[in-house]
């Protein structure tokens, strides 16, 4: 499993998922799907997405990962999990075909996910690429449309060490006559997305050139609920978007989410369901209809308990921007930021400790994975930064410390990877 023990579980090759899928039938032929991409953002976009497709009454698969808390978080149709006994009956009743095959964790999630979506005869599926693009187990689907949210530095030790290389395994989602939406223009990735959508002969378009978010003023930090206006071109065509996300960087990947709805509400599929009415119901009830968690989200009060998942450089920029802004403004009342956090040990942590505020009190944890980085080593690299705190064994105990410690008047932030985050929620 990926997630847990890093790269000795990636596989490099589509051979083990095209396996299965033909023993299963080849389900993911059986069914429409999106496929989304991107560095950071498409579990973000794909909930989005999926949001859309169910409040215009399309029955709708999710798939998604890592999870946080329960495996099954990972298959969802209409926001329900994907029943354990289905899960448990899958592997049992394929289990001479994957001691055969030898599939990876994610490998067998994707084709299991797959087999559900066909069996249960979804309208749409909305399929998050796990890790990269090219090769990546759900690049064995042939979408109706393709996003690609950002480009940004993040598995480097598999990707690439540049923009451009990971630029190019993203672009693999790409298919052959397939639209596909891209959500920011990057100076060094914006070519090589050109490229390959012009050999494809796949319309292509960036979404950050035709739409610009912004958030009126006088909003809460914390909330559950962000609203939005949306320009088109220059022109004013959404006021007063009420969207159920918050955080920083949510405002790009709405964005990067209308204008691929833009473009999918025009396909048969959907076009005789899609309205306004629609667009402000999906987007004002993501969270009920997709049970979307783990971004920016308040798990408490009093003190104010936020949990994030950002874990990349991008990810960590947006965040502590906003961090630093309830810094400025909290600092004369004498409220402390509080940060538990951990982090994975294939991390580059120079580009990530450089981000985080000094002006906080910190509680270094090691996440109950393999692959968590030790909470010491973690104390001792980010004291080279000027962070100071102490070390936990474990994320509970850094969390319970944290707790014991705030005031009523301060903040909590729980950040820096989905497995520190997924054993607070």
């Amino acid at each position: 499993m990926y997630q847990r023990i890093g790269v000795a579980a990636y596989k490099k090759d589509l051979t083990n998922t095209l396996m299965l899928c033909a023993h299963l039938g080849n389900p993911h032929q059986k069914f429409p799907s999106i496929h989304v991409g991107g560095t950071n953002g498409k579990g973000s976009v794909s909930h989005i997405l999926a949001a859309l497709c169910q409040a215009a009454g399309l029955k709708t698969g999710l798939y998604i990962s890592p999870h946080y808390k329960d495996f099954t978080e990972r298959i969802k149709i209409n926001g329900q999990y994907m029943p354990k006994r289905r899960v448990t009956a899958f592997v049992a009743q394929h289990k001479e075909l994957i001691e055969s095959v030898e599939p990876s964790f994610f490998e067998l999630c994707v084709a299991m996910a797959f087999d559900h979506f066909a069996r249960e005869k979804v309208d749409i599926a909305i399929i998050e690429v796990g890790l990269g693009g090219r090769l990546d187990s759900t690049n064995v689907i042939t979408p109706l449309l393709s996003v690609i949210t950002n480009i940004s530095y993040d598995h480097m030790n598999l990707l690439g060490n540049t923009l451009p290389e990971i630029a190019f395994e993203k672009a693999g989602i790409i298919k052959p006559g397939v639209p596909v939406v891209i959500g920011e223009t990057h100076p060094e990735s914006a070519p090589v997305f050109i490229k390959k959508a012009l050999e494809t002969e796949s319309e292509f378009v960036f979404a950050d050139q035709h739409l610009t978010v912004t958030e009126p003023d006088n909003q809460s930090n914390f909330g559950t609920t962000t609203r939005y206006h949306i320009d088109r071109q220059g022109q004013r065509w959404l006021s007063d978007l009420e969207v159920n996300l918050a955080g920083p960087y949510q405002g790009k990947n709405l964005a990067t989410a209308l204008e691929a709805w833009h473009i999918f509400q025009k396909m048969p599929i959907v076009s005789n369901r899609s309205n306004d009415t629609v667009l402000r119901t999906g987007l004002k009830n993501i969270s009920a209809l997709t049970k979307f968690m783990g971004r920016w989200q308040v798990i408490g009060q009093h003190p104010t308990i936020l949990c994030d998942s950002a874990h990349n450089e991008a990810g960590l920029q947006e965040a502590f921007g906003r961090m630093n802004t309830w810094l400025q403004e909290a600092g004369p009342s004498g409220a402390t930021l509080h940060i538990v956090t951990g982090m994975v040990n294939d991390k580059d942590l120079s580009k990530a400790l450089v981000l985080f505020p000094t002006a906080a009190r910190y509680y270094f944890a090691k996440a109950n994975i393999p692959r968590g980085l030790d909470a010491v080593y973690l104390q001792q690299e980010a004291a080279r930064y000027g962070l100071q705190g102490r070390a936990y064994p474990s994320v509970r105990r850094a969390f319970t410390a944290a707790r014991r410690t705030a005031a009523a008047q301060d903040l909590i932030l729980v950040i820096g990877s989905i497995f520190v985050v997924g054993e607070v929620l």
